[in-house]
């Protein structure tokens, strides 16, 4: 019986995580959807309070902010995305989404945060010591894509701009420098 109960219990506890998960998810993708960025991105502005307020003691702020790095949004737009649609039609639009989907996810870290925001626009925060790290970062995204060879379509190029997030950012501001820089 009371292995029966803990199955039962196990199971309804998995549906309930399942439910969270596809409601901040992407559903053709898998990535996080736009609904979700806005409590990740206010995670991120804390941790950038916390980090910049610690290092006033460098010894103890490391400890306190445990080490924590600059956070940095890119913004990420697939180039001519409607050529694709209308040349090889939108389940082959879909395939490209896919797996650029893809290539995000083997091009960055575990703990980045990567979202489709709809249409062929994606948003990552991720984590760099500094600006020429995120450029870094994201250099390499954009390599990866135009290095694949995505079928019945050929090369995909995308654009990508990045910002700062800054202690106080509102999640649109942030967006804003970053999609100006796209």
């Amino acid at each position: 019986d009371t292995l029966h109960t803990a199955t039962s219990l196990l199971r309804v506890y998995r549906n309930l995580v399942g439910l969270l998960d596809y409601s901040e998810r992407d559903t053709l993708t898998g990535l996080l959807n736009r609904k979700s960025f806005d409590e990740t991105f206010l995670r991120a502005t804390v941790l950038e309070a916390s980090r910049l307020y610690a290092a006033g003691d460098a010894a103890d702020g490391e400890r306190r902010s445990g080490g924590a790095q600059p956070q940095w949004l890119g913004v990420l737009d697939i180039d001519h995305f409607k050529q694709v649609n209308d040349q090889h039609g939108h389940l082959i639009g879909d395939e490209v989404l896919l797996l650029v989907a893809r290539i995000m996810r083997s091009t960055f870290r575990f703990g980045d945060r990567l979202y489709r925001f709809g249409g062929e626009e994606f948003v990552v925060l991720l984590a760099a010591p500094d600006g020429a790290g995120a450029a870094a970062a994201f250099e390499r995204l954009r390599r990866n894509i135009a290095d694949y060879a995505f079928p019945r379509v050929g090369r995909v190029t995308v654009s990508v701009g990045f910002s700062d997030v800054r202690a106080g950012d509102t999640p649109q501001a942030a967006f804003e420098r970053a999609d100006r820089a796209v």
